[in-house]
This record gives structure tokens, sequence and C-alpha cells, in this order.
């Protein structure tokens, strides 16, 4: 299941069963495995010891010791096989809640939650119902938490947005599901959603939900929502934040066709161009990019700052949210950043050692590139927090040593001209960056991540964005007039008046949560801007 280590979560079991399966394993081999003398039945020592030499995501001394209690109903102090197989049942999913004794379910009519949030799912009221099944206090959660840290985050992503959606359109929404309590066990409950409306500038708008939950006498499993087929692929977008690997993509498109457009004299698309090249320098950016996504989540986790944020724009700031939501556990994350960050290397060797131009020093550019990402929120350099480090490195890593580092994979070139070609995309991005960091301020800077928003203050960082974006279109005519671009990627220009618009946006809504549109629009016009610069240096026209 994935999620943060400990002592009493019910994710044991699931954790057990993932481990089988990855080692073509069932319970009757481990029971085997764990029973030394072979006598069919296993002191709860032996069991205890047995389970904690295996390697299995989330296990801790005290879930097992939760584990055990739990399966030795007898307390005779052994666990026979028939006792393990009771976990789960028939269809191989967990039957048993581990620590029981630490949770014990209310019965249906003793306590009604009612939690009321605003459209993003920020609460904003919390009755003593809510505190009482849930096992929070109203200090814990008002202003500081969602609604949604109340699910299983597969229930988050495949559900809540619907049952939302009908609640608008219908009025109402109501329907068994399993929540989540604070020390990690099962909750089976009906809940009924409502819009609440305002009146606003003398107009019924819809401002939040109201959420009554009321726990009922079933097995958790029993009203775990089902999942659809997409959410597990939704998972792994949301955990890797892979939208934003568009910021990795255009430069490279955009660096590759410039050099065999005229860039690079004597590079032709006939007699140069390999398809399995282009495969292992565009999987090898891409890796690169999303190994930097999950070290900028989990050291970001690590250092509190996520968790401070309760402001943020799911999925454009405050990064993935997939630890709070128990998607992914904390070591999970840092394991995966490091897998992507094996294949982007593996890509690297490839370049180097196939029938390809590239030599050593193609390590130049993948090092400044890993490094660049890692770095950018691990310690001990955290260049996100360094008052302006941070802004410079995301418009140097996407733009100029991006394109630089693309044109050396494909010709074995180190060009200036491929940096100077790079600064228009690279301040595109800068200008995601900077927009997203407005949302973020108040926690970053409660955290001790100062960057250049937060330094400046959001209210003059505006005029930041201003010179990011206006600084993108003259650079793209500075290269034309020197001749390093055609004139056809003048085609860039167009866009000018969306951009503006952006800026004018920006200037209004710094302190709205209707910003969120102008952080969408931005990441939008950056790929706009890679698809017409390719597009002109083509030159079609």
């Amino acid at each position: 299941m994935g999620q943060q280590e400990s002592n009493n979560s019910n994710d044991i079991l699931w954790d057990i069963r993932d481990y089988l399966d990855a080692e073509k394993k069932t319970l009757k081999d481990i029971f085997k495995d764990l029973d030394d003398d072979d006598n069919k039945n296993i002191s709860v020592e032996e069991f205890k010891s047995g389970l904690l030499k295996l390697e299995i995501a989330n296990m801790t001394e005290g879930s097992v010791d939760n584990l055990v209690k739990t399966l030795d109903e007898n307390g005779d102090g052994e666990i026979s096989l028939k006792e393990f197989k009771s976990a789960y049942n028939e269809d191989n999913l967990p039957a048993k809640i581990v620590e029981p004794e630490n949770f014990t379910k209310p019965k249906s009519t003793d306590d009604v939650s009612v939690i009321t949030c605003d459209m993003e799912g920020r609460i904003e009221s919390f009755s003593d119902g809510a505190s009482n099944i849930f096992g929070y206090t109203s200090d814990e959660v008002i202003g500081k938490m969602r609604v949604s840290q109340f699910s299983p985050g597969r229930v988050v992503l495949g559900h809540v947005a619907n049952w939302l959606n009908t609640a608008t359109n219908e009025g109402k929404f109501e329907g068994e599901t399993t929540f989540v309590h604070k020390n990690g066990t099962y909750i089976p409950a009906i809940i009924e959603i409502t819009p609440v409306f305002k009146k606003v500038e003398g107009e019924r708008t819809q401002v939040g939900y109201c959420g009554k939950t009321k726990v009922i006498d079933k097995d958790p499993l029993e009203t775990m929502p089902e999942e659809p087929w997409w959410v597990t692929p939704l998972t792994w977008v949301a955990i890797t934040r892979m939208p934003f690997v568009v910021a990795t993509w255009m430069p490279i498109l955009f660096a590759m066709v410039w050099a065999f457009n005229g860039g690079i004299h004597d590079l032709s698309w006939d007699t140069d161009f390999s398809i399995p090249l282009f495969f292992l320098i565009f999987l090898g950016g891409t890796t690169l990019h999303l190994s930097a996504n999950i070290f900028n989540d989990y050291f970001d986790w690590q250092a509190g700052v996520d968790q401070a944020n309760n402001d943020y724009f799911l999925q454009y700031s405050g990064g993935s949210r997939s630890i709070e939501l128990g998607l992914i556990s904390e070591k999970g994350l840092f394991n995966l950043g490091f897998i992507f960050l094996m294949i982007a290397t593996f890509c690297g060797f490839a370049l180097i050692f196939g029938p390809w131009v590239p030599n050593f020093q193609l390590f130049i550019y993948a090092s400044i590139g890993a490094l660049g990402g890692y770095f950018y929120t691990a310690p001990p350099l955290k260049l996100s927090s360094r008052q302006g480090l941070g802004e410079l490195s995301i418009g140097l890593l996407f733009g100029p040593v991006l394109t630089m580092g693309t044109v050396y994979a494909f010709t074995g070139c180190h060009s200036f001209d491929a940096f100077l070609i790079g600064i228009p995309l690279g301040l595109f991005t800068t200008a995601i960056l900077w927009i997203n960091e407005f949302p973020d301020t108040p926690s970053d800077i409660e955290t001790g991540k100062i960057h250049l928003v937060a330094k400046l203050g959001v209210k003059n960082a505006r005029w930041g964005y201003l010179v990011l974006i206006a600084m993108a279109y003259i650079s793209s005519i500075l290269l034309v007039m020197c001749e390093l671009m055609s004139n056809d990627t003048l085609i860039l220009l167009i866009t000018i008046p969306w951009a503006g618009w952006l800026v004018y946006r920006l200037f209004q809504d710094y302190q709205s949560r209707d910003l969120v549109s102008t952080n969408i629009q931005t990441i939008a016009l950056q790929a706009v801007a890679g698809l017409l610069l390719i597009i002109g240096v083509c030159e079609l026209f």
C-alpha cells in the first residue's frame, strides 16, 4: 500500500501480500520458512523475528507486534498456519484490522461527523463528532488540513472528485466509503456531501462543501469503494508529477531540430540522425527530470515544508502530496527517485559506449543536471532556499544547459550557440517556478525556505514574473538578430497578447485563489512557446 512506516497501520497486511507477489511465494511458503522445528506451529517470538528479517516495505517492530497480537486469537503464544491464513479472505485481501484494541468502532448511533471545507477541500469547521470519529482535535485540522487526508489516497484519486461533482450538480452525494483514523485504522462509514452556498456580491455562489459522516457496523474492506482501472496509472502520474516533464521535452526537441536544420554545420537528417540515439537522449532527459521531481518532494517532506503548506494548488505547487495521501512511503519515494536516476545513468553510459559520437565529456552535462536536480532541495546546498540560486539553477538546467547538452549528445560538439538558444525556454520555465511559489510563500517562509518570491514578498515579486516573460521574448528577438535562430522562430511573438493577459491576471490575483488559472496557463504558455520555436526553426513558412 505504500504508506509511511507506522506501528499501528493496517497496511502491514497489504505489504506482506505485495511481498508475496513480488517473491512469487504463498503464505504457506513463508510459514515453512519461519517454522524452524517443523511442528506446524510457530512461537510468537519465532514469528516476530522471522518477519522482521524479511525485507517488507513499511514493516517496523511495533507493526509486527500488533499483527502478532491480532493473529494469536487464542492467546496460546503460538501461531498456526490456519491463523496466519485467516488474515486474508478468499480474494487474497486483508480480512483483519491490525491493532483493533486501539480503535473501537463507534456504534452507528454514537457519533455523526460534520466537516465543512472550501472548494479546494481546506477544512473550515470540525465538529465534536468528527473529533470522536477521526481522532483529531479541531485545532489540529481547521486551516491546517484538507478533507482528502481522511481518505485512503487511492480513494481520493479514484472517487472524491466525482463525489464533489455529484454534490454540486445534483445537490447531494451519499454513499458508503472507508475513511482513515488518525492512528491509521480504517473506518467504515456512510458519507453525505452537500454544497455550501453564500451570497457573493449579491449572487448565490457555491463556496465549499459540507460532509456528514456516520460510522456503520460493517467490515471497512466491504465499504472500500471499487477502484477504477485508471487509478494505478494516475497514482504514478501524481507521485512523479509527470506533466511537468514538458519543461524537459520542449528544450530537447527544440535543440535537436535546431541542430539538424542548420544550427550545426554539415549535420544531416539523412546521414546523422538515429532513432535509437534520439530515444536514449529523450529517455535519459525524462528520467533525470522525474528523479529531480521525486527528490524535490522527498527532501521538502523531510524538512517539513509540505506539511506546513495547506495553501498549495494541487498539482501545480506544494509538491505531489503523495506521502501525505499514503500513496507511497518516504523510503519508497527516495528509492523511486534513485531508480529513475539509475535509468538516466544507464542511458548516459549507452550514449558514451554506443556507436555514436559522444565521449566521456557527456558526463559534464549529465552531472550538472543530476546534481542540480538533487541539490535543488537536498541538504547541504538546498538551492531552492538560497534567495535566487534555485530560480537561477532552474533557468539554466531547463534552458541553456539542456539545449547545449542535447546538441552535444547528438553531435559530440560543444556549441555555445546551442547554449544561447536555450535562454528563452529557460526563462519561460523559470516563470512557471516563479508563479508556483506564490501560494507556497507563507509556509515556505515559516519553514526557512527563502526563495526569491519569499525574499521580495508576493506584491513585489509580481514584477519578477513580468521581467521573466518580457526577457523570454526579448531574448528570442535578439537571437534572431544575431542569426542564431531563423526569422520564422519569431512566430513565437503571436503569444505576446496571451502572456500579457497572464501578467495582468497575476497583478490582480496574486493574493487570490483565482491565481491557479494563471499558474496552469503559464505551464501551457511554456509548452506552446516550445512548439512554436520548433515549428519556426523548421523554416516551414
